[in-house]
């Protein structure tokens, strides 16, 4: 390291051949021009009388110098990329190549660059997944710790609403754990789908009556409209039901008391369409991409405050099941509430389809 700063010391960072696109190209006019400026200096020597004695040795030492200086400018980005690697191997992932060449050495400085970027990207989101997993689990094992605690003290009788508080917490934390279990199989690409014609008027249904025991807490209603009454849908039924399970589960959570839910679905051209629909505050407009990215709360207030709950997870799984399927996921416009619309390929059942890794 010492022997770099000494020679970016001595040596001018010069890079004059950066506007030739291939290092034999390069070599081939540092050569040449190394050759003429030997030749014109052992002539220049012998016309003002110096003899070859003299003459020789200097032309020597000038094109030492010249090849020097110019080959330092053009081994600079691998130097840079050698103190940038160093660097990264102790965890330093901004360090960045100045890459002003269009040859081989430029595009491997580009490619360095690239990669120490996307390194730098996975790092941080490694970090803030791992602090924000500790605070999802802390969460609910406190609270179910304290709850318990409490029971065993004797400060809080063990009824039914006792119980039901350590449930809710220990069905929070199993959820938690299972959108991760997803999330690792998402990392591995290690998911394919089953793919058959699905009838959504029944699974609709069957989504919705597992979800009233949830809503029943707030009394909460759930509407189905599908048209036509026999539309359906190739798709795998385990992955769309996780779909629509997390989206029913974010619109009672955020669902006022005595609301009402709808289940929309109908065919759109050569897609099936399957909304659902919420009265609670909504999304505000600048929120609705962000949603969809790993612990983003969702349903965040139109005039702000705090996330109603969640574990920030559940619509990055939904995507992820959706974009399996060759489809997408918004949010939707809507006079009140919130729309979560998803829609999916409507054609003839393809078979098996395999697996393929989440963006995002």
């Amino acid at each position: 390291m010492a022997q770099a700063r000494h020679g970016r010391r001595l040596l001018p960072d010069v890079r004059p051949l950066d506007r030739f696109s291939s290092i034999k190209i390069k070599l081939g006019v540092l050569v040449t021009a190394t050759v003429t400026l030997a030749a014109f200096v052992t002539w220049l020597g012998l016309r003002n009388e110096l003899g070859p004695s003299r003459t020789l040795p200097l032309a020597v030492v000038v094109s030492v110098i010249a090849v020097q200086v110019i080959a330092h400018g053009m081994t600079a980005p691998l130097r840079e990329m050698r103190t940038a690697a160093r660097a990264m191997a102790s965890g330093d992932y901004s360090r960045r190549v100045r890459a002003t060449s269009r040859d081989e050495v430029g595009q491997l400085a580009q490619a360095f660059n690239t990669m120490a970027q996307d390194l730098e990207q996975l790092d941080t989101l490694r970090r803030e997944m791992v602090a924000n997993v500790s605070h999802e689990l802390r969460t609910p094992v406190a609270a179910l710790h304290a709850q318990l605690e409490n029971m065993v003290d004797g400060v809080v009788a063990p009824d039914q609403e006792a119980l039901r508080a350590a449930l809710d917490q220990t069905e929070r934390l199993s959820r938690l754990v299972t959108y991760l279990l997803d999330l690792s199989r998402i990392e591995a690409g290690a998911v394919g789908l089953e793919i058959a014609d699905l009838p959504v008027g029944p699974f609709l249904e069957e989504a919705a009556a597992a979800a009233r025991p949830i809503g029943a807490q707030k009394d909460l209603s759930f509407v189905i409209d599908v048209q036509p009454p026999d539309l359906s849908v190739p798709a795998d039924a385990e992955r769309l039901h996780q779909v629509v399970t997390n989206l029913l589960h974010n619109a009672v959570r955020h669902s006022p008391a005595g609301g009402e839910i709808r289940l929309e679905a109908r065919r759109a051209g050569s897609s099936v369409v399957v909304d659902v629909v919420d009265q609670g505050p909504g999304i505000a407009p600048g929120d609705r991409q962000r949603v969809f990215q790993r612990f983003t709360r969702g349903n965040v207030p139109r005039t702000g405050g705090e996330s109603t709950g969640g574990t920030g997870l559940g619509l990055a799984i939904v995507r992820w099941a959706v974009e399996l399927h060759g489809g997408t996921v918004e949010v939707a416009d809507s006079a009140t509430g919130c729309r979560m619309r998803v829609t999916l390929p409507g054609g003839a059942a393809p078979g098996r389809a395999g697996g393929a890794a989440a963006r995002g």
